[in-house]
This record gives structure tokens, C-alpha cells and sequence, in this order.
């Protein structure tokens, strides 16, 4: 017997770790299951699970092959297929050698007699661990094809909206870093070089280029190290950030900024319905779903709001109820988490929610994108033109003298 620690939900639920005896991996999943528990996670309590295997692996499938395996496999799956078949077939789809190489071990272990599940979970974090709570879960219910078609719609809908932000930063990215990198080099080694000239002239010299002449020399003499103690402050705020009462905090606020708060707020609650309805079509019990489900709340005020609501939960209490008891999610989102109480089709009720929030953080992040290019470009365009009339006002002033 190997003894092996494992972190699963409970049908309460609770988010339990522990170790447990057992011949295999496999028999560990088993047992949990048994018991009502959704595992999480299953390893042999003397590997380590940082090798740099795992590290290597990790990035073996992209985000668009990763979707367009889960759906293939799907499809497949629902055509009647056997699962090592259906592997095989699929075994050209990912691109790059690597990616081939995770999908022929995910075959090879399945006709070794591993689930699907547990051959994914041999990736060591080439899959996370909300789609291999799902596959469990679809294996367990015994519509594994079911499950994988919801989870490629779940990752598709996360890349799409994931590339259309980071698409439309590239040129607002590019425009910042370029002329930022022309105004330091204005300041600190263009504006200096006027300085002698105008001291050897007795030209009075204006307060805005005083000012950015000041800025410039201390950019030429001191800039290493400001940049050095930028970089010592960012990695003394990451560590702070590792904090979970520091984190809980800092997100508390960004809760309450103006702009982003709200934004965040879709997005958090657009993940947790969507996660929720995905659980409850997959046959996961509510309470098993919502302990998924406030792990994959990226905001940590929100998922530790999420604590007493699934306290209420277990103690007889609607979703809805408790959800708007406990928690800061949109009244809108409640509201439609009550009607698909009221009507019996909840899983759908969540569903659609996460579809209008979805909707609605990708407006909003469309129209903040189409308004950040032309604030920069004033922006910059005016930080530009006070350089040049620091330059400009002393010569005019010099060639009034002259003449």
C-alpha cells in the first residue's frame, strides 16, 4: 500500500485535504468519489510537485489547441467512439511535437486502464484543475461528452475574450513604451545640452524649462537607481501580495474603484455562474459545485464572501438568498439565480447569467480600449509640446536679445 495526499470537495461543500492508503491513484478517486467528494487532487504523497517536468509540461498545449482538443474529443465522444479511439484520431490535432507527445501519454495510459481523468492529471498542470473537476465529473455521470463540449464552450469563451484585450493593448502598449522611451531620452540627455549655452548667454531661463531641466538632470545622474528601487519596490509588493490578508485587502479596494471595480466585478461574477451551471449540468451536487466554484473567483473579498453564503446553503437556504445575503455580486445576477430556483432550471439560469456578463465585460473593455488611444496620444502629444517650448522659449527669448 502507497500512501497518497489528495485535496477534494465535499458534497457539503468544504474544500478537505489529507492522505490516504491505497494501491493506486485511481483507487484514491475512487474512494472519494464513493464518499460524495469531487477530487481536486491525487498524487503519491512522496513525488514532489514541482519537478521540472511538470515545469516543462506545463505549457505543452496552447490555449486554442487545448479548445480544440476538448471539443474534437467531444464530438467524438458523443459519435459513439471508445475513448483510446477517439485519442488516436486526435493524436495530429495539437500543434507542435510536445503537445502530440501529452496527447499519445493520455492515450497510452487510458489503454493501461486509467480514466481520462487521472491520465490528464499525470500532466502535472497541463490541465487546471477546474477541467479535471469537470471531466470527473462527467465520467462519474456518465456524460463525459456532455462535460467536454461545456468545457471547450467555457475555455473558448475565457481565450476569446482573453486575446481581444491583450489584441487591442499591443498598439496602446507600443505607443506608451515609444514615446515615454523618446521623452526620457528628451529630458535626460537632449535638454541638458542647452543648459551651458543659455548660462553662457545670460538668457533668462522661463520656470517650465528650469523645472524640466531639474527633472532631466536628476533622470541623467539618478535613473539606474530609481529604476533599481522600482524594481526592489515591485518585488517587495508582490511579496506583500502573497499575504492573504494583505491580498484580501488590496482587492477589497480595487472593488471600489470607479472604473474597474464594476469591470471586475462582471468578470468575477460572469466565472462563478458560468462555473456553478457547468457543476450542476455535469450532475455536481450545489454545495460540491459552489466549494469549485469560490476557487476559481480570482478576487479574494469576493470568494471569501462566498464562505458565509455557502454556510447558509447547507443550512437550508436558497442559493439566491444567500447569495445576496453574504455576497456583493450584481442584484441582476441574483435575480436570475432566483428564477432558475423558482423555475427548476438553475444550471440554465447561471448559464445565461454568465453569457450577459460575459457580454457586458466585453463591451465595456471595447469601449475603455477605443478611448485609451486617443487619451494617450493627447496626453503624450502635450508632454511632448512642454519639452519643446522649454527648448523654444529661452532661444526666442535669446534671438529678441540679439536683435
Amino acid at each position: 500500500m502507497t500512501s497518497f495526499r489528495y485535496k477534494a470537495v465535499t458534497p457539503n461543500g468544504e474544500t478537505v485535504e489529507g492522505r490516504m492508503d491505497a494501491a493506486s491513484v485511481d483507487d484514491v478517486i475512487v474512494r472519494l468519489q464513493e464518499q460524495g467528494n469531487v477530487p481536486l487532487e491525487a498524487a503519491d504523497a512522496a513525488a514532489g510537485g514541482g519537478s521540472l517536468i511538470a515545469g516543462l509540461r506545463k505549457k505543452s498545449l496552447s490555449g486554442p489547441a487545448l479548445v480544440e482538443f476538448t471539443s474534437q474529443l467531444g464530438i467524438l465522444l458523443h459519435a459513439g467512439l471508445p475513448l483510446d479511439r477517439a485519442l488516436q484520431m486526435l493524436l495530429e490535432l495539437p500543434e507542435g511535437e510536445r503537445a502530440r507527445r501529452v496527447v499519445e501519454r493520455i492515450r497510452d495510459r487510458v489503454r493501461g486502464g486509467d480514466s481520462l481523468s487521472r491520465a490528464m492529471e499525470e500532466e502535472h498542470g497541463v490541465f487546471p484543475k477546474l477541467y479535471l473537476s469537470m471531466v470527473r465529473a462527467g465520467e462519474a455521470g456518465g456524460a463525459l461528452d456532455a462535460a467536454l463540449a461545456r468545457l471547450a464552450d467555457y475555455l473558448e469563451r475565457a481565450r476569446k475574450l482573453r486575446e481581444s484585450v491583450v489584441g487591442a493593448l499591443v498598439y496602446p502598449a507600443f505607443l506608451l513604451f515609444g514615446v515615454l522611451g523618446s521623452l526620457i531620452l528628451l529630458l535626460a540627455y537632449v535638454l541638458p545640452q542647452f543648459a551651458p549655452i543659455f548660462k553662457d548667454m545670460n538668457v533668462q531661463i522661463p520656470l517650465i524649462t528650469r523645472v524640466l531641466m531639474g527633472l532631466g538632470t536628476f533622470l541623467h545622474d539618478w535613473g539606474l537607481l530609481l529604476l533599481a528601487a522600482i524594481v526592489v519596490a515591485g518585488l517587495w509588493a508582490g511579496a506583500r501580495m502573497r499575504d492573504p490578508e494583505v491580498r484580501r485587502a488590496f482587492d477589497a479596494w480595487l472593488l471600489r474603484v470607479k472604473v474597474f471595480g464594476p469591470l471586475l466585478l462582471k468578470v468575477d461574477t460572469a466565472r462563478l455562474m458560468r462555473t456553478l451551471g457547468s457543476m450542476l449540468k455535469n450532475g455536481v451536487s450545489l454545495l460540491a459545485a459552489l466549494g469549485i466554484a469560490r476557487q476559481v473567483v480570482s478576487n479574494r473579498e469576493l470568494g471569501e464572501q462566498l464562505e458565509p453564503a455557502i454556510e447558509a446553503v447547507k443550512g437550508g437556504d436558497s442559493l439566491s438568498h444567500a447569495l445576496a445575503a453574504h455576497t456583493g455580486f450584481p442584484k441582476l445576477a441574483i435575480q436570475i439565480t432566483m428564477v432558475g430556483e423558482e423555475s427548476g432550471e438553475l444550471d440554465t439560469m447561471l448559464l445565461r447569467a454568465a453569457d450577459t456578463y460575459d457580454g457586458e465585460v466585453k463591451a465595456a473593455i471595447d469601449k475603455m480600449l477605443s478611448a485609451l488611444v486617443p487619451i494617450l496620444t493627447i496626453v503624450m502629444a502635450l508632454l511632448v509640446a512642454g519639452i519643446m517650448m522649454a527648448i523654444l522659449l529661452p532661444l526666442l527669448s535669446l534671438t529678441g536679445s540679439i536683435q
